[in-house]
């Protein structure tokens, strides 16, 4: 007698999540943004849209509310190691108070987010550096402190026009027709950078990622 598709997938369902409960260590990856469609193709959510595509790219389950955290959730093992993918639900300035709830002290966390000093299209990882004013980030440390902390940062330069226009003006428009291609590149890349981070180091990451 064959076993009906629906209890199939269930049994595989509890397979999947009975093996992501047993590792203790585990990677958490942050993507840093702000909620709601009015953000959701600004400069300042090119981490969401990084954590997007690296889960879509290795087959992460759907995203889902996780209350504690307040934090859009998906978790999957990737080459013998848990990885939680996270969107914060709380706003740019207090990405710090989800992150807390987010790690545990075997956690390994790796934080991706927006930069003005980066040109658009580049990327760059750097590990226990300032916040460099990035108010996300600073929360982050303000919460959790910085020893550790792993960055993957996505370039959304200034255009030359906006030179003397406010950071907190620039990081909420959406991006012209040009820097969409070059943005793009880069989303991809903080996607690739993120696979090479959690199979095979940081060190090879960075050698790949920062030239």
């Amino acid at each position: 007698m064959s076993i009906p598709k629906k209890l199939r997938e269930n049994v595989g369902k509890k397979e999947k999540d009975d093996t992501i409960r047993k590792y203790n260590m585990n990677t958490v990856i942050v993507g840093l943004g702000n909620p709601g469609a009015q953000y959701e193709n600004t400069r300042h959510n090119v981490g969401f849209m990084a954590i997007d595509e690296f889960a879509e790219k290795n087959n992460f389950p759907e995203f889902k509310l996780q209350k504690k955290s307040e934090s859009l959730v998906s978790e999957n093992v990737l080459n013998g190691r848990k990885i939680v993918l996270a969107k914060p639900q709380t706003y740019m300035n207090n990405s710090g108070k989800a992150a807390k709830e987010l790690i545990n002290k075997e956690s390994e966390l790796v934080v991706v987010h927006d930069d003005i000093d980066l040109p658009s299209g580049k990327i760059k990882i750097i590990k226990e550096r300032g916040s460099a004013g990035h108010k996300g980030v600073e929360s982050i440390i303000q919460n959790i402190g910085n020893d550790g902390l792993i960055r993957i940062r996505i370039g959304i330069g200034l255009v030359q026009n906006e030179q003397k226009t406010k950071a907190e003006n620039i990081v909420l428009k959406e991006f012209s027709n040009e820097e969409s291609a070059l943005i793009e590149q880069a989303i991809k890349k903080a996607s690739s950078a993120l696979e090479i981070l959690t199979k095979e180091g940081l060190e090879k990451a960075m050698n790949e990622y920062n030239k």
